[in-house]
């Protein structure tokens, strides 16, 4: 006997959901706006089903889904691409959004995306097979960095995440390296952008461009750069 398990997840309403999804290249295989809304979209072996509640509020939602791939970073590119088509920008903060693609401390490298009913969707491919969290760093800068991540980026407690990052920041007897500043600086901006924070998230990328790297720093922090790079962009489309 074989099981499949489809996510039943909330909106307030169910066509801007749908054109999300429509975005991401997903096909609607049913939709209802009678007796109740109701909609069902699928793109290759991920099935999602979203219900209607008229006073649901889509910024207080806590529901999510996490969807397993084998290859996450042609799933970014093309949903990005996707999001940039149906929306002419990409949704870096509000809902929808899109935030970045990362490796995770628990062996995936994923991303987050919040559709415009408030449910979290993480799509991610396994990179180790230990999904421990594992013994946080000791040194000052990884350790920041590693919780930094874990708050904004699968616990989404930005508040945490910007106290982290900006004790970091203010420390002035321990220096980072170069790589470190940058993505220390880079992830900060990502939180104060998605807290509505655009001038202070381009403060912070402007300093992030401003940090020399040598040929093998750059290339470790290839995926932060990138997210710099999508970050200038959205603040060019506010």
């Amino acid at each position: 006997m074989a099981e499949k398990t489809i996510p039943l997840l909330p909106c307030r309403t169910i066509q801007p959901v749908v054109d999300f999804y429509t975005a991401l290249g997903f096909t609607t295989t049913f939709l209802q706006k009678s007796p109740y809304p109701y909609a069902v979209v699928q793109r290759g072996g991920i099935e999602l089903q979203f219900f209607g509640m008229k006073e649901y509020d889509p910024a207080q939602s806590y529901s999510g889904v996490y969807v397993v791939t084998e290859d996450v970073d042609a799933l970014f590119a093309a949903f990005r691409a996707g999001l940039k088509e149906a929306y002419g920008r990409v949704p870096a903060r509000g809902l929808p959004r899109i935030g970045p693609l990362k490796d995770m401390s628990y062996g995936m490298r994923q991303f987050l995306m919040t559709d415009p009913g408030g449910n979290s969707v993480r799509v991610g491919q396994e990179i180790a097979e230990d999904k421990g969290h594992g013994e946080a760093p000791r040194e000052t800068f990884a350790r920041a960095l590693h919780y930094g991540t874990l708050f904004a980026d699968s616990k989404e407690d930005l508040p945490r995440a910007a106290k982290v990052l900006d004790r970091a920041l203010a420390v002035t007897d321990e220096t980072p390296t170069a790589a470190q500043l940058v993505r220390l600086l880079v992830m900060r901006a990502d939180v104060a952008m998605r807290s509505r924070e655009p001038e202070r998230a381009a403060a912070l990328l402007e300093r992030a461009a401003a940090v020399p790297l040598a040929d093998d720093e750059r290339r470790a922090v290839r995926d932060d750069l990138r997210r710099a790079e999508e970050l200038r962009e959205a603040l060019l489309g506010r």
